[in-house]
């Protein structure tokens, strides 16, 4: 790809992205939007908080007011707000971007990493990379990068300084972002760990600290029951903490009941509501009176049925005869809860499987039912599809490296030669397509994803997220990273050195830099284009439209609610840092473009959870040593690309002078497993005590745990008002073993 190449994919990107931003600020001062632009105030009864313009032209001029209100928010406010997951997701992108900390005194600079790779990148090492001319450069934008040096050149040792430097400043960011050091008696940093600590500390009241999940109950000999053997053991084992036992039943027959329930007390409420909206004409309006009367009385007889059949099946001896070998049991403190979760229940590790229970908005009922030895041939299952996922996409990225590559193009499809007849589509064929064209691909996968990790079996929707994070991210790393290098680059390079073999160093060294200019592009796509579309949310613009002129003309409009996407953001921001620190010291020049990738992303994600994103369930900061993992991944990738680099270019005395730091990076690893990670998966049950001490003190201990006991009751065994009949006659009380 030549400079005229890249110029015209970040004009395109800047002008698209600058266009639906002007849109989207329009389009948020509008109130007829507000169930899209600020779904997540409305649903919280926030409506007063959202302020629109009163003057007409005001509301019709592009505005930056947005970008104002998100630089303000602090670290506090999103945890107050929407959690600790949510922080962990913005500090992602502070992580790449952020040049100010706007907590501390204004003259006190914090600078992140990216920003100080790209000081470094374009002060020192940019001019040397231009200023030593080898020849090899097949583009323009290979006299900007590390295959500029000729072999040999002592100005590699320049390189090899700024790997060490750009290497230790990510350990020490991330050991700072994990870690709390101390001075004196201050706390010199706010850290994820400490926050985590803090705030299960500060929500002392959620349910899940009082309770673990049993998998694997044996059944009772004498009374054939799985609730009875849960009392009997815990009652005996824990008999100092053991309060009470949720066991879950099979109640599939009971929510399709339920289900016809409601839809039957919808249409009666619908046709009781048909004469206030139903404009009257003469001779018909007692007619059709009297025949939703009729309809109407038909419809609550089979409702009374059907709510009779519910409460039967809701019966104790009915229930006993659906129970599942899984439940919740309460215990009467954290501490007792924090040890039975970590402990081994029994000889025999494949029964009493104990674990810490998910928050009670955070299950998912249906997994629960899923047999426990069949787990792991599901996660099998899924991982096998997933695999094959990632080698069908091959295809169609290795055909996006064709068009990216004109050369090659004209090669595989002659026809492409009329491109150059017309001035400049050439550099939007090969420049911006192929970006456009690689998202359009990848955009479906992280949907594909997450419906595997669905069908894996995780029994609370942060473990199938977090599960789909994960093969998100390897799938991005082994098809638009590896496969992008090697079907764009090295195999080109490799067959071209079959004709001249003594060149073949120089050409594989160039043909990890040839890819430099693509990512770009890539970068400028996906960041400009991709987050500008998930601010401005056109298909729900579209849907709302659509509803607002067809089915639901003169309804109330409902808020937009959806979960904050972390399977999708996450991983893709986890590439972008791996693209960046594997092109810090190779090609320099990609790094403005990645911090305007999280300039952008850091304010558009901090509009999108304070005003659209419902958070539907908190797990205090578990994302973390994944995303630890996915930056120290990274940062390996890197140290090792430079070590073939350098021998390549025949410096093989700095090849084994960065070995040492690989083997630093992998300790560091090691080590943050053994010191953080833990607290990451696990209550501590000295924190759990002091919690436990603490409630006491304040007379709250009783409370929260009574909270606790029906917290995880079923969802086909929970109160539903189904009308008038069922609420006064036929709503059970809720028969559980307890």
């Amino acid at each position: 790809m030549n400079a005229e190449s890249l110029f015209a994919s970040a004009a395109i990107n800047i002008g698209l992205a600058l266009v639906t931003l002007s849109v989207f600020s329009i389009l948020k001062k509008q109130p007829s939007n507000a169930p899209i632009y600020f779904a997540r105030r409305l649903s919280l009864g926030q409506a007063h908080d959202i302020i629109f313009p009163r003057s007409t032209l005001h509301r019709l001029l592009p505005s930056i007011d947005w970008i104002r209100r998100a630089l303000r928010v602090t670290e506090d406010e999103i945890i107050q707000t929407c959690g600790l997951d949510a922080l962990i997701l913005i500090k992602v992108f502070k992580f790449g971007s952020e040049l100010v900390d706007f907590t501390f005194h204004i003259l006190s600079h914090r600078l992140n990493f990216f920003v100080v790779c790209s000081l470094v990148g374009l002060l020192v090492l940019l001019p040397l990379n231009y200023s030593a001319y080898y020849g090899y450069g097949t583009q323009a934008m290979d006299s900007f990068t590390i295959s500029n040096i000729s072999s040999g050149s002592n100005r590699l040792w320049v390189h090899f300084s700024c790997l060490c430097f750009i290497s230790c400043y990510g350990l020490y960011l991330l050991h700072k972002e994990t870690n709390v050091v101390h001075i004196g008696d201050a706390r010199e940093y706010n850290d994820i760990l400490t926050k985590r600590i803090e705030q299960l500390h500060n929500m002392r009241d959620r349910p899940e600290q009082f309770t673990i999940l049993v998998r694997q109950i044996p059944l009772c000999d004498d009374h054939k029951a799985y609730s009875c053997c849960v009392d009997h053991f815990f009652s005996k084992h824990h008999p100092y903490a053991y309060r009470s036992n949720q066991i879950l039943y099979d109640g599939k027959d009971l929510e399709d009941l339920l289900n016809r329930a409601k839809s039957i007390s919808k249409r009666v409420e619908d046709l009781r509501k048909r004469p206030l909206t139903k404009k009257p004409s003469r001779g018909t309006f007692l007619t059709d009176a009297l025949r939703d009367d009729a309809k109407i009385e038909r419809l609550e007889e089979v409702l009374q049925e059907t709510c009779l059949k519910i409460r039967h099946i809701r019966c104790k001896k009915f229930l006993e005869q659906k129970e599942l070998p899984v439940g919740f049991v309460t215990f009467t403190s954290r501490w007792g809860a924090s040890l039975a979760a970590q402990s081994q229940q029994h000889s025999n590790p494949l029964i009493w499987i104990t674990e810490k229970a998910p928050e009670p908005r955070d299950v998912l009922w249906r997994n629960l039912g899923i047999p426990y030895r069949r787990l792991p041939l599901y996660q099998i299952g899924v991982f096998i599809a997933a695999s094959l996922l990632t080698i069908f996409f091959a295809i169609p990225v290795a055909a996006v490296q064709g068009i990216a590559k004109f050369e090659m193009l004209r090669k595989w499809f002659p026809p492409a030669m009329a491109v150059q007849l017309i001035p400049g589509l050439r550099s939007v064929v090969t420049g911006y397509l192929p970006s456009v064209i690689l998202s359009g691909f990848i955009y479906v996968v992280p949907f594909a994803m997450i419906a595997m990790a669905e069908s894996a079996g995780y029994v609370s929707r942060s473990q199938k997220d977090i599960r789909a994070c994960n093969m998100v991210f390897y799938f991005l790393v082994g098809n638009v990273f590896f496969l992008s290098l090697l079907s764009g680059s090295l195999l080109d390079q490799i067959g071209k050195s079959f004709m001249h073999p003594k060149d073949f160093p120089a050409r594989l060294a160039s043909a990890v830099t040839a890819q430099a200019d693509f990512f770009m592009t890539y970068i400028l796509t996906s960041g400009l284009s991709g987050f500008s579309l998930e601010i401005l949310q056109p298909g729900l613009l579209m849907w709302d439209t659509l509803k607002s002129h067809t089915w639901s003309r003169g309804k109330k409009k409902s808020p937009y609610l959806y979960s904050i996407p972390y399977y999708r953001v996450i991983p893709f921001v986890a590439l972008f840092m791996m693209i960046g620190m594997v092109y810090a010291v190779v090609a320099p020049l990609l790094l403005p473009f990645l911090i305007g990738y999280f300039l952008l992303g850091y304010v558009v994600f901090i509009n999108q959870i304070q005003d659209v994103y419902e958070t539907t369930y908190e797990t205090f900061g578990q994302y973390w040593p994944y995303i630890h993992h996915y930056i120290l991944l990274a940062i390996i990738i890197m140290q090792i690309t430079m070590i073939g680099l350098f021998g390549l270019k025949s410096k093989p005395s700095a090849s084994f002078a960065t070995i040492p730091l690989l083997v630093f990076s992998i300790a560091f690893n090691e080590y943050c497993k053994i010191r953080f990670f833990p607290t990451f998966c696990h209550y501590s049950v000295q924190d759990a005590m002091k919690d436990d001490e603490l409630d006491r003190n304040n007379g709250l201990m009783e409370a929260n745990c009574r909270n606790a006991l029906d917290a995880y009751l079923p969802p086909c065994l929970r109160p539903e008002n189904l009308g008038e009949e069922e609420s006064t006659s036929t709503r059970p009380g809720i028969c559980c073993s307890t």
